[in-house]
C-alpha cells in the first residue's frame, strides 16, 4: 500500500482505507477477520480501526465492526477538504497579489535567485512546469548539467494539462544516442519542436514570467539562475524568440532519421488528421474528442500549421491545403 491512495487526500492512511474499504464489503468482522483479510497484524488492524471509529467511519458492535454509510461519512470529510482547498486556492491569489504589487519595488538582488545542486535544480523544474498554465518554452544543448528529458516527468503531465511547449534543440542533440528517438517521442507527445546547428544556452521560460537558466560553477557544482520578471528575464524572452525564428521544424523519417527536409512545410500524420477533420467542418470541441486529445492541443496544432503556412486565418489556412499536398 502506498501514500498515494484515492482517500489520503481525507486524511487517511493507506492501512484505514483499505480496512474501511474491506468493512464496507462485509456486514460485519472482527479484528482479527479483518486482520487476515489485510495481510496485517492484529494490532495493525486494531489501529486503524480505531482511528476509523474516532472519524466516524466505523462503529462498534459487541466484538465486531461496522462500516459507516459512506455517503454519510466520507461526505463532511470531503465537503471540509473542499472548502479547505477552496480557502488555499484565495489565499494564494492574494499572495501572489501582493507579490506582483511588491515585484516594481525590489533590488536587483532579489529577481535572480542561484540554485545548487542537482536535486534543487530539479526540483525547480519541476516547479516551473507545475505551475505554467499556458506556454513552456525551452533551448536545448547538447550538454546535461543537472535533468534530463527522461527524468523530467512534469513535462508530460504539462502537455496532458495543454501547455503549449516550444523547444529549441541543437543538431548535436539528435546525434547522441537515442537522441533521435526522443525527439520522435516528444513529438508524439504534443511538442512542438524546432532544430538548429547551435543553441547558445540552456533555458527554460514558463508562461513568459519565470525563467531558468542552467550552467556550470568554477567548483563543476551543477548551478542554475532562477530569473523573475525583470529586464534580464526580456532579453531571455527575446533570445529565445530569435532562435526560434531560425529554427527549422523538426520532421523525422521513417524509422526516426532526422528528414533533412525539416525547412519545408510538412506535416505530421497526425496534423494531417486534426486538419482533415478541420476542412470536413469540426469544431474544435469535435476533433479533440475524435482524436483523444484536449482542445488547446489540437488549437495549438492549428496554430503551428497556421504559422508554417504563413497564413493569419483558419480559411486561408484551407486555401493553402487545398494548394499543396496537406489536403
Amino acid at each position: 500500500m502506498t501514500d498515494t491512495s484515492p482517500l489520503a487526500a481525507l486524511g487517511l492512511r493507506p492501512i484505514e482505507e483499505a480496512t474501511y474499504r474491506e468493512l464496507v464489503a462485509r456486514p460485519a468482522a472482527t479484528t482479527a477477520e479483518l486482520a487476515a483479510a489485510l495481510d496485517t497484524t492484529v494490532p495493525e488492524a486494531d489501529a486503524a480501526l480505531a482511528s476509523l471509529h474516532g472519524l466516524g467511519l466505523a462503529a462498534r458492535s459487541g466484538g465486531r465492526y461496522i462500516a459507516s454509510s459512506p455517503t454519510f461519512a466520507l461526505g463532511p470529510l470531503v465537503t471540509l477538504r473542499r472548502d479547505q482547498l477552496r480557502r488555499a486556492e484565495l489565499e494564494l491569489a492574494n499572495l501572489a497579489a501582493r507579490y506582483r504589487a511588491t515585484a516594481a519595488d525590489r533590488a536587483a538582488g532579489d529577481l535572480v535567485e542561484v540554485v545548487t545542486g542537482v536535486d534543487v535544480i530539479s526540483r525547480r523544474f519541476e516547479q516551473l512546469q507545475a505551475t505554467a498554465t499556458d506556454e513552456v518554452q525551452a533551448l536545448v544543448t547538447a550538454t546535461t548539467l543537472a535533468v534530463s528529458r527522461q527524468d523530467n516527468k512534469a513535462e508530460s503531465e504539462g502537455l496532458s494539462r495543454g501547455v503549449r511547449y516550444r523547444v529549441v534543440v541543437e543538431r548535436a542533440v539528435l546525434e547522441q544516442e537515442g537522441g533521435t528517438a526522443d525527439a520522435a517521442a516528444a513529438l508524439a507527445a504534443g511538442e512542438e519542436v524546432r532544430v538548429t546547428e547551435h543553441v547558445p544556452i540552456k533555458l527554460v521560460i514558463a508562461d513568459r514570467a519565470i525563467g531558468v537558466l542552467p550552467m556550470a560553477d568554477e567548483t563543476n557544482q551543477p548551478t542554475a539562475i532562477v530569473v523573475h520578471r525583470s529586464g534580464l528575464l526580456d532579453a531571455l524572452q527575446a533570445l529565445f524568440d530569435a532562435v526560434w525564428e531560425q529554427a527549422r521544424p523538426l520532421q523525422l523519417a521513417p524509422g526516426g532519421a532526422l528528414d533533412e527536409r525539416a525547412g519545408e512545410q510538412t506535416l505530421s500524420p497526425l496534423d494531417r488528421q486534426v486538419l482533415a477533420l478541420l476542412l470536413a467542418g469540426l469544431t474544435d470541441a469535435a476533433i479533440a474528442s475524435q482524436l483523444g486529445m484536449s482542445m488547446r492541443t489540437v488549437q495549438r496544432r492549428v496554430s503551428r500549421m497556421m504559422e508554417l503556412a504563413g497564413v493569419r486565418t483558419r480559411m486561408q489556412l484551407g486555401w493553402y491545403a487545398a494548394q499543396t499536398d496537406w489536403a
